[in-house]
């Protein structure tokens, strides 16, 4: 089961952002961490049903592990000082 990371920044009303760095575009929110988690997670399984990559494939791209996105400049930007959690991701079928 892929596992996407998911950066959750804290805004100044209160709210939780949710992005992933491996899905561009890709955002939600709650009100809480808790339920910005829980909309993270259905977020991710409604737009897996209708991806579309810029090649035409519909398969989401594939995660990357901690170590490969902590190489990543951009990912340890958008990190520093949020929180990060595992949004697990069982494709259909």
């Amino acid at each position: 089961m892929p596992v996407y990371l998911a950066v959750i920044r804290k805004h100044d009303d209160g709210s939780f952002r949710v992005s992933f760095p491996d899905l561009p575009g890709l955002a939600t929110s709650g009100d809480t961490l808790d339920e910005a988690i829980d909309e993270a997670v259905e977020t991710l399984e409604d737009v897996a049903e209708n991806w579309v990559n810029a090649d035409g494939s519909t398969t989401l791209p594939k995660p990357r592990t901690i170590d490969e996105l902590s190489a990543d400049p951009a990912f340890a930007d958008a990190a520093d000082g949020a929180t990060i959690a595992e949004i697990e991701y069982e494709p259909a079928g």
